[in-house]
């Protein structure tokens, strides 16, 4: 042990030391989870990999393995027969449930760490029985982060490593008091990302190589309290070591949570240690006097500046890991913050400074720091006394560097190069380091599971089966051109979506980003589309599908500066997305704030093929494991398709689309009859003009796309090939789209006639996903067809996948028959499971006033309503005709997230004014079945009812032109039975 009287330097000559710190480690994860979740958690990178980079690149010995199963059964089976360290499991696996596997991994190891990793804390509460499972150690909460399954090892090593490395090296100890797991899961993986930017600026700082070895191999500890009492604790034990506290301001205190525990916490530590950082963290402004009075820095929970707050916190205290530079005696000559910068100023620096780094294995080092395990290790065998001169070591860093670059990270997603970027290769490729985002994650998660399937290749070997060519800017993208601009005070609540859209539009781009995009334009003139692509877009149970931008563009333009132009503009209008009213609205029903929101980009080739002047996919549409309106002898599980002709913004926004099971595409209730076809077929479809369009292209339009009619493109081979032609002297419809006469789109010689294999490769896929995932999916998809009559069918395109938000609770929900005869309202086709005793309000569209043609001014007075009702935290029963969130007027209400972020149940009434199709594929009934709201759909003519004399003899609330709000005595009782589709609302 190191006494007091020891020189720092002695103590640090010691080289020996370096190895016996961090002494107690997980050596063997035991990671349970469907093959989906450990695909996101892993991204483009595996687990094992990550962790091993990330130890090395910190010079930390036996980094642990990994062992994944998807199955319970099996994750037992290898406890008994192979040794642990640690489990981390996920809350949503085929044979049990979490609870249930945490006690059985109990009874075989009692002692065993075992770590819940769930995807919203709405996964977890409340725990089956409402009892308390000691079986689980600890709670995180998974959001898109991968950096958390890295924090969690590390904060596990911590704690088991603290006393005996902070006595014998003198390691700092970091302590942070939280209760939440919902913030201790964001904060873990910031607080370990900033420690770890220190640790790789001491690299190029170290005195020698002893010296630099042992400060990486003593990083600072983080150690987490979840109580005032056990914060005490540490802090009076690590006393002598503490680098600083962050504390939130309510924390449980002997056993009862406390407003100013943490504020009573960071007092006694000033009092005591008068020149320790300290943090007080509150939801609750008021709380900045009392950080002032400790004195303490403070960040508001809520602040849009949250996130930058915490960086410029640990800024003050840490360093960035840039490489620097140096000749012998110091001096530094330049800095490298990327790879590609390393290539390049190599090249250029003197040949002592080259010299100095190589032999000292700097470039070894830093570069294992960022992952590159086998270039690392390459350059650390090599000894710079074994080249002849300086030019030839430069030339096999460099050439080295450049394969690397070249080749690294090949497979799924590829890191862009403007050294070796080929638009005709069929690549997945990403600018930056940052996450792809959920919706790029399905992407490339898919396109594994199409290469890993060949059979699927060889069953449809007539259709060419393939992800549209893609480019991915990673949200670190999004967050320096935020840094950049100064942008991120726009996540607060007062700032309109035309505020923000401004504010957006006239920043710049960062310089390096709009480099990479420059050249990579040069390389593609396809037309593009450029999508959202959010951290926590399209995560399980929280999929925020269809609350970004997606935008279309030309990119013909004889003129490259205007191509740019358009590029970049529609960038900062997804970018500006992030920001709007719809997303903010949404995040408050969910575990998630605006400001840890963070926007990558998917910039993809359109699929679909020029029609004159235009260009479009013959087929777009969205597929679903599961059916919640299935009719006929159709079941639930064999899953459902909605399709239309042209862009995909048919399908997603709930307009007129043809819906079929795909193991039934004959059973089409809304083509009964050649009068429901008429009404029904689709009239309008979305292309993009690629021809004779304005340099200014018209973004807030339909998103740069326009709606035509389907009636002036019946020359255009789409509507050709999937249409049937009206006989009017025989009010029939001929399955040709050739005879002379007006044309249908029914889709027969798809559906009928097997000109495409849509419907069988639909369940194939539904299938492949839903193995994939774990759980049930939905796709989104286009299809080109053939011309000319041959073997080849066509194209098939994957746009999105993504799991459903069907809720699947463990709760049994039971409906006696004297709760339906005493019910208010009574459905078979309601959508949960559960029991609400939380609604007292309600607000109807007034049948008697409803007119079809004033569903825009109806959404406008429901946004006032809705104002008003959250104001007073009332949730609310919503109930009107037709389709909910259609951005067709005449098919329903056309409310958006932000118009109804109040509401707890929704009731859609389906009668002859507005009895429009179910629109489960569309990305607003998406998003409300993931947060739990309770949908419900009442068929004129059924065994459905609802007790309107009732509720319209309630005093009014409130009443506007079309609307009326009333108010229970006492909050009603709602329940739904999912298994049966059932649900009842009784008065109490």
């Amino acid at each position: 042990m190191l006494n007091n009287s020891e020189s720092p330097d002695k103590f640090y000559a010691n080289f020996n030391l370096f190895h016996e710190l961090m002494s107690v480690k997980v050596r063997d994860i035991l990671l349970v989870s469907s093959p989906y979740d450990a695909f996101i958690i892993e991204e483009d990178e595996s687990l094992t990999s990550k962790i091993i980079n990330e130890y090395r690149g910190l010079n930390l010995s036996l980094p642990p393995r990994v062992t994944r199963t998807s199955s319970a059964h099996e994750a037992l089976a290898l406890l008994k027969k192979m040794s642990f360290d640690m489990v981390i499991t996920m809350p949503h696996l085929d044979e049990m449930d979490a609870f249930s596997l945490g006690t059985k991994i109990k009874e075989i190891h009692p002692n065993l760490p075992v770590i819940l990793l769930a995807h919203s804390v709405r996964g977890i509460y409340p725990i089956p029985g409402n009892e308390k499972h000691e079986a689980i150690d600890d709670i995180f909460i998974w959001s898109g982060n991968s950096d958390l399954l890295l924090a969690l090892v590390k904060n596990a090593e911590d704690r088991l490593n603290a006393e005996r490395d902070t006595q014998k090296a003198m390691v700092r100890v970091l302590i942070l008091a939280e209760d939440s797991p919902v913030y201790r899961s964001f904060f873990l993986p910031l607080i370990y990302k900033e420690i770890v930017r220190q640790t790789q600026k001491i690299l190029g700082e170290g005195i020698n190589e002893e010296h630099r070895l042992l400060k990486m191999r003593a990083r600072p500890k983080i150690l987490v309290a979840e109580t005032y009492d056990e914060a005490v604790r540490l802090c009076r034990k690590f006393r002598p070591f503490l680098l600083g506290v962050i504390s939130d301001t309510r924390l449980p205190k002997s056993g009862k949570l406390q407003a100013d525990a943490g504020t009573t916490l960071l007092s006694q530590i000033r009092n005591d240690i008068t020149d320790l950082p300290l943090l007080l963290m509150s939801s609750e402004s008021e709380n900045r006097e009392k950080a002032c009075q400790i004195p303490a820095v403070f960040f508001d929970k809520n602040s849009p500046n949250f996130l930058a707050d915490v960086r410029n916190f640990f800024l003050t205290h840490l360093g960035f890991g840039d490489f620097v530079f140096r000749m012998p005696d110091g001096e530094e000559v330049d800095r490298a913050d990327t790879l590609r910068a390393l290539e390049e100023k190599v090249a250029h620096i003197p040949d002592e400074c080259l010299y100095y780094h190589a032999e000292r294995n700097h470039f070894s080092r830093w570069i294992m720091a960022r992952s590159e395990i086998l270039l690392a290790s390459e350059f650390r065998e090599v000894r710079a006394s074994e080249f002849s001169n300086a030019d030839d070591m430069r030339q096999y860093i460099i050439s080295n560097i450049r394969k690397l670059r070249k080749w690294r990270q090949k497979g799924v997603v590829v890191q862009f190069s403007r050294d070796n970027f080929d638009a005709e290769v069929k690549d997945f490729v990403k600018i930056g380091q940052g996450s792809l985002g959920g919706k790029a994650r399905g992407l490339a998660f898919m396109s594994a599971m199409l290469r890993e399937y060949l059979e699927l290749h060889e069953k449809y070997s007539d259709v060419n089966i393939e992800i549209p060519k893609t480019l991915v800017i990673s949200t670190d993208g999004f967050e320096s051109f935020v840094t950049l601009n100064k942008l991120s005070y726009l996540a607060g609540d007062e700032f309109s979506d035309e505020e923000v859209t401004e504010k957006f539009l006239k920043s710049v781009m960062p310089e390096w980003l709009l480099r990479d995009l420059e050249f990579f334009l040069s390389r593609v003139k396809n037309p593009l589309s450029v999508r959202s692509s959010s951290l926590l877009e399209d995560a399980q149970f929280q999929p925020y599908a269809g609350l970004y931008e997606t935008y279309m563009i030309p990119n013909n333009h004889s003129d490259f500066s205007v191509r740019l132009r358009h590029l970049i503009q529609a960038i900062k209008l997804v970018y500006a997305s992030t920001y709007y009213e719809g997303p903010k609205a949404f995040s408050k029903n969910t575990s998630n704030k605006p400001q840890e929101e963070a926007m990558a980009v998917i910039i993809q080739q359109v699929a679909g093929k020029e029609c004159k002047d235009w260009f479009y996919p013959a087929i777009s549409g969205v597929t679903q494991s599961h059916n919640f309106y299935p009719v006929s002898h159709m079941k639930a599980e064999e899953g459902i398709a909605h399709i239309a002709m042209g862009m995909g913004k048919t399908v997603v926004e709930g307009e007129k689309t043809l819906r079929f099971s795909p193991r039934h595409p004959n059973i089409m209730p809304q083509f009964s009859t050649v009068d429901d076809i008429l009404k029904n077929a689709q009239r309008y479809f979305y292309a993009l003009r690629i021809r004779n369009y304005p340099e200014d292209l018209n973004f807030r339009q339909y998103s740069n796309l326009e709606r035509r009619e389907v009636d002036e493109a019946e020359d255009e081979l789409p509507v050709k090939t999937l249409s049937s032609t009206y006989i009017p002297e025989e009010h029939r419809i001929r399955d040709s789209g050739h005879l002379p006469g007006p044309k249908i789109l029914t889709f027969a010689p798809v559906l009928k006639y097997h000109t495409f294999p849509l419907p069988e490769l639909l369940c194939d896929l539904l299938e492949l996903g839903r193995k994939g995932m774990g759980c049930p999916v939905e796709i989104e998809f286009s299809v080109n067809l053939s011309s000319d009559g041959g073997k080849y069918k066509g194209d098939f395109f994957f746009l999105q996948m993504r799991p459903m938000a069907a809720d699947q609770e463990r709760f049994e929900v039971e409906i006696r028959q004297k709760e339906i005869e005493n019910a208010f309202c009574y459905s078979t086709q309601a959508l949960g499971n559960g029991k609400n005793e939380v609604i007292a309000d309600i607000v109807y569209v007034k049948l008697e006033d409803f007119k079809a043609e004033s569903t825009v001014q109806i959404a406008s007075e429901i946004d006032q309503i809705n104002a008003e009702l959250l104001k007073e935290n009332r949730p609310y029963l919503l109930i009107g005709p037709g389709r909910w969130g259609s951005s067709d007027r005449w098919l329903g209400i056309p409310v958006q997230w932000r118009n109804i972020s109040g509401v707890r149940a929704i009731i859609e009434l389906r009668n002859e004014k507005l009895k429009a199709d179910p629109s489960q594929g569309s990305h607003f009934f998406q998003n409300i079945t993931s947060l739990g709201i309770h949908y419900i759909t009442l068929t004129e003519d059924s065994q459905d009812y609802f007790n309107w004399k009732w509720v319209c003899s309630l005093p009014a609330v409130r009443e506007t032109t079309f609307l009326r709000h009333v108010r229970l005595d006492n909050a009603m009782t709602l329940k739904i039975d999912g298994r049966k589709s059932e649900c009842v609302m009784i008065r109490n």
